[in-house]
């Protein structure tokens, strides 16, 4: 498993390095003593999948509130997505700033977003299927978003986006909220 920095303070991209033989391969997805290594302290507490049928889908961006934000690794396990973090914490060098990266189970990537990002993703193919380990059990009473094309974000998605849900189109302006 390798951990590398992105552009986006905290947030990182885990590489899987796959041992093969006749049989396929092995590898290492996630090291709770790996992340502890790095000042990390990440304990999974449940996990989640996300099925999307159509290219193009845009869900996003969420976040659970202080104090109970919730950290995250992100995998795709089918298909291809763009995967998005958008820092929310005020103090951060990185606040506003957004950072994509492609999953896909041929790339083998996952994303970690540690507490105070939003979230969100594109499918770039049909049929995607994400898995997320999750560091902070969902409360729905503090449930939130920003809008995936806030212009305070302006973020470049890779495709038109064909569906996307009211609520996520519902979302205020960041702007608004600061």
């Amino acid at each position: 498993m390798r951990i590398m920095p992105t552009d986006l303070k905290d947030v990182l991209i885990i590489d899987m390095e796959k041992h093969g033989d006749d049989r396929g391969w092995f590898a290492r997805a996630f090291c709770e003593e790996e992340f502890s290594k790095l000042g990390i302290s990440f304990h999974v507490t449940q996990t989640n999948i996300s099925f999307n049928q159509e290219q193009g889908t845009v869900r996003g961006l969420h976040y659970q509130a202080h104090p109970k934000w919730e950290p995250k690794i992100v995998r795709c396990t089918r298909g291809r997505i763009f995967d998005v973090a958008v820092d929310l914490r005020p103090q951060s060098a990185s606040f506003c700033k957004w950072v994509g990266v492609e999953l896909s189970p041929e790339n083998g990537r996952a994303l970690y977003l540690p507490p105070g990002m939003a979230h969100g993703f594109q499918t770039l193919t049909e049929n995607c299927e994400l898995y997320y380990l999750m560091g902070e059990v969902y409360d729905p009473s503090l449930v939130r978003g920003v809008r995936w094309d806030d212009p305070v974000f302006a973020i470049k998605w890779p495709l038109k986006p064909t569906i996307i849900s009211d609520r996520d189109k519902s979302f205020p302006d960041f702007k608004a909220k600061t």
